[in-house]
């Protein structure tokens, strides 16, 4: 058997049966990606195979347990390309030709998987005559490129659809979503699924059979042709998607699209001729804005994955084996659910045998629906329940590691609560509070082990909802923190450390924004063009959609809070209140600044006249309302004025973690990169003259310091 160079980053061994073997094992690396040097090694082996005159075969596998090959580097790929075009054609063109050389290679190919095999790997991958995928339920293909606002590049637009037809190809290429072993089998991206230290000599063996049928050589005659799609099937596939798409997207979002055009452009040419049409529509992609904005995105989320909460890296945190949940209303069932999902032992636990039930009741009820949509198997569910034990008996929970309270939004009665847990837990154990509002330095403080004391706000719905904001309190231990952000990650949370202080982080950025809005309702901004204005920016939906679905009673409450809080730039807008006097409660109620009626199972909102009605008793109606500039202005510049001021009081440890809370704790638009890398795009000295303009509503338009500091030097967020 002869064999390569041991340190490089792809070894070739060549077999006693003349089969060329390529590991790819990129040294020093947790996982295999294509940078400038793994291309090169890979390039260098496909040379020495195509010197080679007696191979039968040659076969891809991976050197790294549970990962294939992970895409392309992102650093390097926005380091070397930015937004010179060629440099994106020659970077394109380049895979092109090595994967076509693959593709073209004179015996039979077979790439085995084993883990992840996405982006630029599942592109290479598609290259080889056969895919074997190993049966590790870690185990997944798929095309996540239009996540980062760009398509696949290396001829994944153009060979896909060859391999698995138009509907599956759209679906993996527009919507991003990797899909398991067994489905790629099902949809013949794969050609079998066997364990995975089977998946050499299953290799060997494909080849073998390969040379007795001989199919492999038709198979790739017809991968090279036109697909030969009806002008009918043509137009009915790609209208209908792409409507699909503008729907979803709303438009906001290029990369689907363009991956659209790639197909349809493609899919009757020779595939040498598509790979052109491919390169044309990722070119504009490459190096824009949104582009930058999502890979900026991905890269904080691989950070807040990585980040242990605290500066000093050597704090380890204590092991969490058994849970409790405390309150099973729908946050605490949210968060007894996501406990049980993921293997942790949990006790849920409430005051009356009713409110148990009901609580019971609320954990099942997100795996019925999975169920249903086929994203969760019945087996998984009672598997996942067997973790779970139900109680009014407080005394059960002595064992447990870590508690989250999950209460009535009562300071009183969560301290007492408090208390009486401490008593009945062991020294080490954490007892995390789910406030919202809730200052945890003044709730540790009548407590006999603050330093086990934290904040755990998660968001509704839990079982949908990434963000979890860590709360620390004055006297919160860095083991305690490091233990509870650990947690999170285990059940695939995104969590965040924020300081002490009122709103903490999302709910105090997000609340000035709220309560703008009612202020521009109450000077007679409609409030279905206010809604539509806003969606159009990006959000998800509009703050009077948002506010009569979140419940005008907590919105009430959450902003009393911060108007105590902050009582320096504080103008309470007056409808909420008297909302909430009518009974008007927002959706659970039928009616808040909407009235709701079901249709189809979901609640439709129309004004009824009652809010104008108010509007006027109010009596701050303009006879000119705001314009639609002023209006975003007045909304997304009250949300940044209160993010600098965050910033400025080291709430939060870096201005990175501002923008991943807002993104996932409120759905800031991810095209704009959130809230302060929109900050950027408009520049700290337009952002200064437009609050200045504002300045005469009052101060909570005064710009802040750090957004004084910067116009001034020209700095930005992040450059």
């Amino acid at each position: 058997m002869a064999t390569a160079d041991a340190s490089s980053p792809i070894r070739l061994e060549i077999r006693d049966d003349k089969i060329a073997v390529m590991t790819f094992d990129t040294p020093g690396k947790p996982v295999n990606t294509f940078n400038q040097a793994n291309l090169e090694a890979l390039e260098g082996c496909v040379g020495q195979i195509e010197k080679q005159t007696d191979l039968r075969g040659a076969i891809l596998r991976s050197g790294k347990e549970g990962n294939f090959i992970a895409g392309a580097d992102l650093n390097e790929l926005m380091a070397a390309v930015g937004t010179d075009k060629n440099l994106v054609r020659t970077f394109c063109q380049r895979g092109h030709d090595l994967f076509t050389r693959i593709s073209r290679l004179p015996f039979p190919t077979v790439a085995v998987i084993d883990g992840m095999c996405v982006g630029g790997g599942l592109e290479c991958a598609m290259a080889f005559d056969y895919r074997i995928v190993s049966t590790n339920p870690r185990t997944e293909l798929g095309a996540p490129e239009v996540k980062i606002g760009i398509i696949p590049g290396w001829g994944g637009t153009q060979r896909l659809p060859r391999l698995v037809g138009i509907d599956q190809a759209l679906e993996m290429n527009c919507g991003g979503d990797s899909i398991k072993a067994e489905k790629a089998v099902d949809i013949d991206l794969a050609f079998e699924m066997v364990p995975a230290e089977e998946l050499l000599d299953e290799g060997v063996r494909v080849i073998n059979m390969a040379h007795e049928t001989g199919e492999w050589k038709e198979d790739r005659e017809r991968r090279e042709q036109p697909m030969g799609l009806s002008d009918d099937n043509m137009m009915f596939n790609f209208n209908v998607f792409r409507g699909f798409i503008l729907g979803k997207t709303k438009g906001q979002y290029p990369a689907p699209l363009k991956a659209i055009d790639a197909m349809e452009r493609g899919c009757n040419l020779p595939l040498q001729d598509g790979l052109k049409e491919e390169i044309n529509a990722i070119i504009p992609l490459i190096g824009s804005d949104i582009s930058r904005n999502l890979i900026g995105i991905f890269f904080m989320d691989q950070a807040v994955r990585k980040d242990t909460g605290v500066d000093d890296r050597s704090v380890k945190g204590r092991p969490v084996k058994q849970v409790g949940v405390l309150g099973g209303g729908l946050m605490g069932a949210g968060i007894a659910f996501s406990h049980i999902r993921k293997d942790f032992g949990t006790i849920l636990c409430d005051i009356s045998d009713e409110l148990v039930e009901a609580g019971m009741k609320r954990v099942v009820g997100p795996m019925e629906s999975r169920i249903k949509i086929g994203r969760m198997a019945p087996q998984e569910m009672v598997a996942s329940l067997t973790k779970l034990r139900a109680t009014t008996d407080k005394i059960a929970m002595k064992n447990c590691d870590l508690i989250i309270e999950a209460i009535v939004e009562r300071e009183d009665v969560k301290v007492s609560t408090f208390k009486e847990m401490e008593g009945i837990l062991g020294e080490n154990a954490i007892i995390a509070s789910n406030t919202s509002t809730i200052s945890i330095t003044r709730m540790a403080k009548d407590l006999k082990r603050p330093d086990k004391f934290v904040g755990m706000h998660y968001f509704s719905p839990v079982d949908r909802m990434q963000l979890v904001e860590v709360i620390r309190g004055e006297k919160t231990s860095d083991e305690t923190v490091v233990t509870v952000v650990k947690q999170a990650q285990a059940i695939g949370k995104k969590p965040i450390v924020v300081n002490d202080c009122a709103g903490f982080l999302v709910n105090r950025v997000l609340l000035p924004y709220m309560n703008e809005a009612v202020l521009l309702v109450e000077e007679g901004v409609d409030m279905e063009k206010l809604d539509k204005l806003v969606t159009k920016f990006g959000m998800p939906m509009g703050p009077v959609t948002l506010a009569d679905m979140v419940g005008l009673d907590v919105a009430k409450f959450a902003g009393g809070v911060l108007a105590e809080a902050y009582s320096d730039r504080a103008q309470p807008a007056q409808l909420v209140p008297k909302l909430v006097e009518m009974g008007r409660l927002g959706q659970k109620s039928d009616a808040g600044f909407m009235a709701y009626e079901s249709k189809r199972g979901k609640k439709r909102g129309k004004p009824d006249g009652v809010v104008a009605k108010l509007v006027d008793e109010i009596g701050r109606r303009q006879s000119d309302v705001p314009d639609d500039e002023t209006i975003l202005d007045r909304l997304f510049l009250s949300m940044l004025a209160e993010a600098c001021r965050l910033l400025e009081e080291n709430i939060v440890r870096k201005h990175e973690d501002v923008d991943f809370g807002l993104i996932f704790g409120i759905g800031f638009p991810p095209f704009r990169g959130g809230l302060l890398r929109w900050a950027d795009t408009i520049g700290a000295q337009t952002a200064v003259d437009k609050l200045a303009k504002l300045a005469p509503l009052g101060k909570r338009f005064e710009a802040p310091e750090m957004l004084k500091e910067m116009a001034k030097s020209g700095k930005s967020f992040y450059k």
